[in-house]
């Protein structure tokens, strides 16, 4: 048997001097050292041996199926079929991998909340699911009240002791107002950014889910000069130093006296272009004093505090910082108009 094996070993060494691609080296492999090759089949006759010389022909076994695996796999590194040969310098710097970048409405967020913040707002967030109380009737618009078909609204089957669907998903972030007030009292002042949703007809300029930024200050003696310091500081944020702040009435159910608020043109700076339409100005915001039911609603007595509130849509504003002209844009995951920014 021993003969037997250092034949075996002569005869793969010449095969192996012959070989010149992968696919023959395996087929070798296979014929000679596999489950049923050449090799296996010898050894199947060690039972037969005595003990001493079992182990003899075992060792000899062994060290010949060592020494011609080593050989196939030094011509399997030859033909490039097994174990890299490309040496890895690990002190080289790593490839660049792309970076990532924030959405735009976030960019501004973070702008606006580190504003605020420096002026000692909390930062809040709240349900997007709310009831029709805290969305609507808390708000001081009472079911049947006109300014409800001003935000058609996705509501939730869910219905409440009236038969009345009650769960909706909140078309503004001012029903945090009153959340807030309700846990914090007074004196109080937050921000409120977060996701809206109305049931809209998405164009270029309308779109089903959307983001609003919320402001709030109560306090005692609060007045509407308070309100136009604050937004004037927005506008000198967002748009620069000379950026100028107009004012006109306007009518919201949560607040009295209401008012847009306009900011002149960023781009013709108050000289008129297409952007703002020729007159100089862009309508970013509404505001006003808090409505007294809507304290009331919140568990403030309006006889000793009052309020401002001001709120406008982030979607809107980013697209006039950016002259972004499609409001679907923003959620439509397209990775070329997110790497601009």
């Amino acid at each position: 048997m021993q003969d037997e094996l250092n034949k075996i070993k002569q005869e793969i060494f010449e095969e192996l001097k012959k070989i010149s691609e992968s696919e023959a080296l395996k087929e070798l492999e296979i014929k000679y050292l596999g489950r049923k090759g050449e090799l296996n089949r010898i050894l199947r006759g060690l039972a037969e041996l005595s003990g001493e010389e079992k182990k003899k022909i075992g060792m000899l076994a062994n060290e010949i199926k060592n020494e011609i695996t080593d050989k196939i796999n030094e011509l399997r590194i030859l033909f490039g079929a097994g174990v890299k040969t490309e040496f890895i310098d690990v002190t080289l710097p790593g490839g660049k991998r792309p970076r990532g970048h924030l959405h735009p409405i976030t960019i501004i967020q973070n702008e606006l909340e580190d504003l605020f913040s420096s002026l000692g707002f909390m930062v809040l967030s709240g349900p997007e699911l709310e009831s029709d109380w805290y969305n609507f009737t808390a708000l001081n618009i009472p079911p049947h009240h006109p300014a409800r078909d001003m935000q058609d609204t996705f509501y939730v089957d869910k219905k409440n002791e009236n038969g009345e669907k009650d769960l909706v998903m909140r078309t503004q972030t001012s029903p945090m107002q009153v959340r807030a007030m309700q846990k914090y009292g007074a004196p109080l002042k937050v921000i409120i950014p977060g996701r809206v949703f109305r049931s809209e007809a998405t164009d270029v300029r309308h779109e089903h889910t959307f983001y609003q930024f919320e402001g709030l200050m109560i306090d005692h003696n609060i007045n509407f000069r308070h309100l136009k310091g604050i937004l004037e500081l927005v506008g000198k944020k967002l748009y620069g130093p000379d950026t100028k702040l107009r004012m006109r009435p306007k009518f919201y159910p949560f607040v009295e006296p209401g008012a847009n608020g306009e900011y002149t043109c960023f781009l013709c700076h108050g000289a008129g272009c297409r952007l703002c339409k020729h007159t100089g100005w862009l309508e970013i915001l509404g505001s006003g004093m808090v409505h007294p039911n809507v304290l009331k609603a919140g568990g403030i007595d309006p006889d000793k505090y009052q309020g401002f509130a001001f709120g406008f849509g982030l979607n809107r504003l980013v697209m006039l910082k950016y002259n972004i002209d499609d409001i679907r844009l923003f959620n439509s995951g397209d990775l070329r108009f997110l790497e601009q920014f």
